[in-house]
């Protein structure tokens, strides 16, 4: 830690002015690398089916690597970090950097060794958290006393469980990462809920790192949003979202696993009804939802008609809607 190798003690400042400090940095940096450094990113050569896909041929894809670099770097020098928070921050890189060349290929990797890696990666974070907590999950409605009631699972049944939310928490926000600024929107919204989330969860857990770890990123997404609004001139690619969507499933461990259903909601349908719908169809010759286009970003695009701005608007105030609707029952139940 940064500090501690020049003998400040940042206890000694307003803890806020300190994360705004940290975050103006990210911000700083992340807008200025993707200025300067978005040539040298690889070219989409546009997703296949998607909508509008003639849109994004061309544009430097896989942002993300530079993103994720930036909050990965600022976390571990400014934030009073532990060996499990080094960890998860090397997961995130690690997954940032199989999204990223998978970006940068001439031909797209098969979807199961994407699948494998993300199983790989979900397995080291899983046995990360169980080695440095234990197989506990809070609930943060369900109280016990002051605090959020904890519940101790055998660990083999942890481990399937959470090695399952990263994994699909890993997909849901790749697949949702089809229009202008709207991956990175959700990204804001949901990170900005867990943040929001942490006071809940005290005295159980401790939220010094948690909240330094979500306002950097959500400095680092915000830069990358100034450049990713519509029309876009870059896009993170597999670098940021498989990145994104394994943050959030550790947040999630490192709280209530159960709050990435309503802070990620938008992204679990817009992503997961897709991946439920191709899974049945390809494995079990199952068909459903012929009528209906994933991701629901394509449908509502294709058949409802919306424009990009709209898509990303409405998906974005009924996540917001979701997250508000749950403080509301959080506040009811403290």
């Amino acid at each position: 830690m940064l500090f501690e190798l020049l003998g400040v003690n940042p206890h000694g400042y307003n803890r806020y002015a300190v994360l705004l400090a940290i975050g103006s940095v990210g911000f700083i940096c992340t807008a200025l690398l993707l200025r300067f450094m978005k040539d040298a990113l690889p070219a989409d050569g546009g997703r296949a089916f998607a909508v509008n896909r003639e849109k994004s041929k061309g544009k430097p894809r896989g942002a993300g690597i530079i993103f994720i670099l930036v909050f990965a770097v600022l976390s571990a020098l400014f934030l009073p970090v532990k060996v499990e928070d080094l960890l998860y921050i090397g997961a995130i890189v690690l997954g940032m950097l199989s999204g990223f060349l998978d970006d940068a290929s001439e031909h797209p990797w098969n979807e199961y060794k994407k699948g494998f890696l993300d199983f790989l990666i979900a397995a080291g974070v899983t046995a990360t958290y169980i080695w440095s907590n234990g197989p506990v999950v809070r609930l943060l409605l369900v109280r016990d006393g002051n605090s959020p009631k904890s519940i101790t699972l055998p660990v083999w049944l942890f481990a399937i469980l959470s090695i399952i939310l990263i994994w699909v928490a890993i997909n849901v926000v790749n697949c949702t990462d089809g229009v202008d600024a709207l991956s990175g929107t959700l990204s804001v919204i949901a990170t900005a809920s867990f943040l929001f989330a942490l006071p809940f969860l005290r005295p159980a857990i401790t939220t010094e790192r948690p909240v330094g770890l979500c306002v950097i990123l959500i400095s680092c997404l915000l830069a990358y949003l100034w450049y990713n609004c519509p029309p876009s001139i870059l896009m993170m690619g597999d670098a940021g979202s498989r990145a994104i969507g394994l943050f959030l499933a550790i947040l999630a461990l490192r709280t209530d696993p159960l709050l990435f259903i309503p802070f990620c909601c938008i992204f679990i349908l817009d992503g997961g009804l897709g991946l439920i719908k191709v899974s049945l169809k390809r494995f079990l010759k199952i068909s459903i939802m012929k009528n209906i286009r994933t991701p629901l970003h394509d449908h509502a695009r294709k058949k409802a008609g919306w424009s990009d701005t709209q898509t990303v608007y409405r998906f974005m105030l009924l996540q917001v809607m979701i997250s508000g609707l749950f403080f509301l029952a959080a506040f009811w139940v403290r």
